[in-house]
């Protein structure tokens, strides 16, 4: 049976992908923070075992891939989703806040991956795989610290691509466009309205189409599929 840790599980692409592995056959893993109530209502209906640990420092990643190695006893795959938002001018944002995103974007994704990656080279086989944003690709104006996040998680998969391909890894990344979850609080309906206009698509995306991506990229029919980023974007650019 193919095992997997989603880091970010509770809510949105990363309850999809659990969803969605766990009904392909997988036993998943996924961490969460603060949300007691949904982490344990995901793993009545999944089987998915929920872990709570944010991985914001090195302690807690360690503590992390001990207790996955104990409730799973291997790692096939592992999904770097865990992400926040932030939405402001540049040059309004407070250095705490653009710490605590990168904190959670792009530094947290570095100290679980690093924490994993010898599990993985020790078994010569394992995939990892980022969930990044076309916002990482494009940018986007009053969200560039998460676009830079976001482009720093490319930058780091395409990087551990080269690094753990000969050790039989693959490292791929998923920039996903406008997808209906709750990171689009902070929108109105008429900007939600003028994005899914703005896409070729006409419609905004799905967190399950999402996940489809996910679980092709973590199969055996991408096995030959290594450093590259697969948009799920409905052509937004």
């Amino acid at each position: 049976m193919r095992q997997a840790l989603i880091t970010g599980g509770t809510r949105g692409i990363g309850r999809a992908i659990v969803k969605r592995l766990t009904r392909e056959g997988w036993r998943v893993a996924f961490t969460f923070r603060e949300k007691d109530g949904a982490a344990a209502s995901l793993a009545s209906e999944t089987g998915a075992i929920p872990l709570k640990n944010p991985a914001l420092d090195e302690a807690q990643a360690g503590e992390l891939l001990d207790e996955t190695i104990m409730r799973l006893g291997h790692v096939d795959a592992l999904v770097l989703n865990a992400g926040v938002s932030h939405s402001s001018l540049l040059s309004e944002m407070s250095l705490a806040a653009w710490d605590a995103l990168m904190a959670v974007n792009l530094r947290s994704a570095f100290l679980v991956s690093r924490a994993f990656i010898p599990h993985m080279v020790s078994r010569k086989a394992g995939s990892l795989l980022f969930i990044s944003s076309i916002w990482g690709i494009w940018g986007a104006s009053c969200e560039a610290a998460y676009a830079a996040s976001k482009a720093g998680l490319i930058g780091l998969a395409r990087s551990l691509a080269q690094e753990l391909g000969p050790s039989g890894i693959r490292v791929n990344a998923l920039a996903p466009g406008v997808i209906r979850t709750d990171m689009l609080g902070d929108y109105g309906q008429d900007d939600l309205q003028a994005l899914a206009a703005g896409t070729p698509l006409g419609r905004l995306g799905e967190p399950g189409e999402v996940a489809a991506a996910a679980h092709f990229l973590l199969s055996d029919k991408a096995s030959y599929i290594t450093g590259q980023v697969l948009g799920v974007d409905g052509g937004f650019m």
